[in-house]
């Protein structure tokens, strides 16, 4: 057998960079894309197990009615605690100024965050436990902690449960996933209101709490159907655009991208116009209705959450096909719209029908604002921080306009005040269509530049 020369091995083996070696993301699902316009790194299959998407909608359910004992059952209880109204708005206030303070903090805790689901359980639980604190020791500190607890943990949940929505689907169907998460809290909110009204009504104030409680252990079990390793960070959209660790480019990144500034600025005058004009509604019942009030602005509340359910999720689906931005101009349009017709409309029950258009707002907006942040900070490992910045300047915008709208309502009337949130309501819409640019296919790049 004759021996092969040194220098012919060498040229039968294969050289190392010859050998195909195989890509780790094979192993995760993914797949080299061959169709034009996605990127070599593109998820094979962007629809998630079907056990984990039911998961998600159970938890997007329970924290939506887990959440619902917090709104107008907190005055009915603390009036049954014969507190004051001065301590009840001094508590209210702990409440908002945590929440407003806590947005950006909060966001940037899920950024840096190894697992999100782990964010999301543990805001849950302490969202629930603020409830049984504020049932079983209703001293005046201990509602203070409670309420500060609650707001605090809000602020993490919220962008937990966005970015498990983006990682679970990927960037490319998340329209249709953040809209059937705002379908699901629409009907958990409805349900929500219902059964606490009547465990309230049969029983006492103190079991809206506890039961409020309770629901945060359903929250946690359907959490769990959400295997981790998709509940993670969403995933990158392609090979050449790797997901960037939260400390690369810090909050100077965010600062420089323009569109997301114009979008913030969008969503302060939004909500500058639009957080006074329910109460305000409520206001106008009571004193041309009085009988009836009650069931009139619970019917107001009732009207957007059933036209969010229904409309949440065609509004996911065409954001993809659409784009965001003509669908941002229809949110925006709505308020303005609705602004008028309360300034002209005296009949309590067409009040009742025009809220209809606070639904279409609220459809748009709850998958919008989510989606178009996403857009903008796709690569730079920023989104839940940008997202708080985002949810702090709404919260400035709407408490500037329940100020704005009671000193506008005692000098003016209800009629100028109506016609006063319905300009700021336009000039809104106008500044979305003047400044706003499309986002879809953008990342944090083309925001800076735009």
């Amino acid at each position: 057998m004759t021996a092969i020369p040194v220098t012919e091995r060498r040229a039968v083996l294969p050289r190392e960079r010859d050998v195909p070696r195989p890509d780790p993301r094979d192993r995760a699902g993914w797949r080299p894309s061959r169709r034009p316009g996605r990127g070599a790194g593109e998820p094979a299959s962007a629809a998630p197990a079907p056990s984990a998407a039911r998961g998600l909608d159970a938890f997007t359910f329970f924290i939506a009615n887990l959440q619902t004992g917090f709104g107008p059952f907190l005055a009915v209880y603390f009036t049954q605690q014969k507190w004051t109204q001065s301590d009840i708005g001094l508590a209210l206030t702990v409440g908002s100024l945590v929440s407003l303070l806590g947005q950006m903090p909060g966001g940037a805790f899920v950024d840096a965050s190894r697992s999100k689901r782990f964010a999301a359980g543990f805001s849950a639980f302490w969202v629930g436990a603020s409830a049984v604190m504020l049932a079983a020791f209703p001293t005046y500190l201990i509602v203070m902690l409670a309420m500060a607890i609650h707001s605090a943990a809000s602020c993490v949940l919220t962008p937990a449960i966005a970015a498990i929505s983006i990682g679970l689907v990927g960037h490319a169907n998340a329209g249709a996933r953040l809209g059937r998460n705002a379908s699901f809290s629409a009907i958990g909110n409805a349900l929500g209101a219902a059964s606490m009204g009547a465990v309230g009504y049969y029983l006492s104030n103190d079991a809206v709490f506890y039961l409020a409680g309770a629901l945060v252990i359903p929250a946690l079990i359907s959490l769990r159907f959400i295997p981790s390793r998709r509940a993670e960070a969403a995933r990158p959209a392609a090979a050449d655009e790797p997901a960037t660790p939260p400390s690369a480019g810090g909050m100077a990144a965010l600062l420089k991208n323009r569109a997301l500034l114009c979008f913030a600025a969008c969503m302060v005058l939004f909500f500058l116009a639009n957080a006074a004009m329910l109460p305000l509604v409520g206001s106008v019942m009571t004193l041309r209705a009085s009988e009836t009030a009650t069931a009139l602005v619970a019917a107001c509340i009732m009207v957007p959450q059933a036209v969010l359910a229904v409309t949440a999720p065609l509004v996911g689906r065409l954001a993809q096909s659409w784009g965001r931005k003509p669908l941002l101009v229809i949110g925006f349009a709505a308020l303005p719209v609705r602004g008028l017709l309360f300034a002209f409309v005296s009949d309590p029950y067409w009040m009742v029908a025009i809220q209809v258009f606070d639904g279409i707002s609220a459809s748009v907006l709850g998958v919008m604002v989510p989606l178009i942040v996403s857009d903008l900070t796709r690569g730079t490992g920023r989104f839940n921080t940008a997202l708080g910045a985002v949810g702090t300047g709404m919260g400035i915008g709407a408490a500037l306009s329940t100020a704005l709208a009671g000193f506008m309502a005692d000098h003016l009337g209800s009629h100028s005040t109506f016609l006063g949130l319905a300009v700021m309501g336009a000039v809104g819409l106008v500044l979305v269509v003047l400044i706003m640019p499309e986002t879809r296919g953008k990342g944090a790049e083309d925001g800076a530049s735009a």
